[in-house]
């Protein structure tokens, strides 16, 4: 693959890193797909191995970043009803105040809806929080995939 090539799928790759934390553009779809036309293009046994490495990563962390948060919030009591109204509330706020909606959302609509259900603000914030920490979580987990497939490819690249 030419320079500007390389320049172009890293570029990718780096706009895929900063989508999984600022939820513009889908990250590591984008990271996996830079990785994959890289791939396709080069056409080697390594650059097949760097794509199933990144698909195995990316992928699994797609599975663990639901499975993981997912467990902590049922075991802290937070029910699915109140889940789902944060992501309907995310999802609004992230069209209404693009970037930071989508982070305002989220917590309100928790709030909201345990608010409503519980009735007491401290039982809602407790709530509230602890669906914070699992979006926190479930970013961090999609975030290390991404950057160790990144990584795989930069070292394939470099070698």
């Amino acid at each position: 693959m030419s320079g500007p090539g390389l320049a172009l799928v890293g570029l990718a790759i780096a706009a895929g890193i900063v989508g999984v934390v600022v939820p513009v553009l889908p990250g590591a779809v984008l990271a996996w797909a830079a990785i994959a036309v890289w791939s396709v293009a080069v056409g080697s046994a390594t650059a097949w191995s760097v794509l199933a490495v990144a698909t195995l990563l990316i992928g699994g962390a797609q599975l663990v970043k639901l499975l993981v948060p997912g467990r902590r919030l049922r075991e802290a009591g937070v029910p699915r009803q109140s889940i789902v109204a944060g992501l309907l509330l995310a999802a609004v706020g992230f069209f209404v105040v693009p970037v930071v909606g989508f982070f305002v959302g989220f917590p309100l609509g928790v709030y909201v809806e345990e608010r409503r259900r519980l009735g007491r603000h401290g039982a809602a914030w407790h709530s509230t929080r602890q669906a914070l920490r699992a979006m926190g979580l479930s970013i961090l987990i999609e975030l290390a995939a991404t950057v160790l497939a990144a990584g795989a490819w930069l070292a394939a690249v470099l070698i």
